[in-house]
């Protein structure tokens, strides 16, 4: 397990980092949280998210890697899939830099208190398209096809929430002291758009391995 943790743990890092750091829905919620009812809900809202997280990677991981030990096909398909949907998560956080700042995701949410933000937080993740991609299908991508298939899968998963929190809570953070530079969006933009290629290099780099 030791070997193969090894040799997968730079992309797999990189592929965390990228992933947490892509805005979407939960990063929207996360500023709306701290900046509206303060530094309590937001990090209350993160907790929230990452349960969520944990849950994506446990029940994608488990499941899909004992079908991709069993079929060859279906272990390229998901590499293909996979590819398709870091290419469009990286396509759709370019064109979303683009927008004006008024026109960036608004999420509805109820109460101001720390708990009222959990409970958002977990709604969120839900249905959130980047936390199902990552769990079902970026994370098998990086499991061993034999051997300690469970052991690789609860590090790993251990590594991308302790990552995914640093990140949020750093968002919560610094939104709870940037107020002002927060709404400077040419700076959300700029970040957004080298996450954006990045993730759409590390796409076509996937569908190359799928060969």
């Amino acid at each position: 397990m030791a070997a193969h943790l090894f040799d997968v743990l730079p992309a797999f890092l990189l592929a965390c980092v990228i992933l947490a750091a892509l805005p979407g829905p939960a990063t929207a919620l996360f500023l709306h949280r701290s900046i509206r009812d303060g530094r309590a809900a937001g990090l209350a809202a993160v907790v929230g998210n990452e349960i969520g997280i944990c849950a994506w990677t446990l029940a994608g991981g488990a499941g899909l890697s004992v079908l991709l030990m069993a079929n060859r096909a279906l272990s390229v398909a998901l590499h293909v899939i996979g590819a398709a949907i870091l290419i469009w998560l990286g396509v759709s956080a370019w064109r979303n830099a683009k927008l004006p700042a008024q026109t960036e995701i608004r999420l509805p949410v109820r109460g101001r208190t720390p708990a009222a933000a959990f409970r958002a937080a977990l709604v969120s993740i839900a249905a959130n398209p980047k936390a199902a991609a990552f769990g079902i299908v970026v994370l098998p991508q990086f499991l061993p096809s034999s051997g300690a298939v469970l052991p690789t899968l609860l590090v790993l998963a251990a590594i991308q929430l302790v990552i995914d929190t640093a990140w949020c809570a750093g968002v919560v953070l610094a939104a709870d002291r940037a107020r002002e530079l927060l709404s400077r969006t040419h700076i959300r933009r700029r970040i957004e758009r080298v996450m954006a290629a990045i993730l759409m290099a590390m796409g076509l780099g996937l569908a190359a391995d799928a060969r």
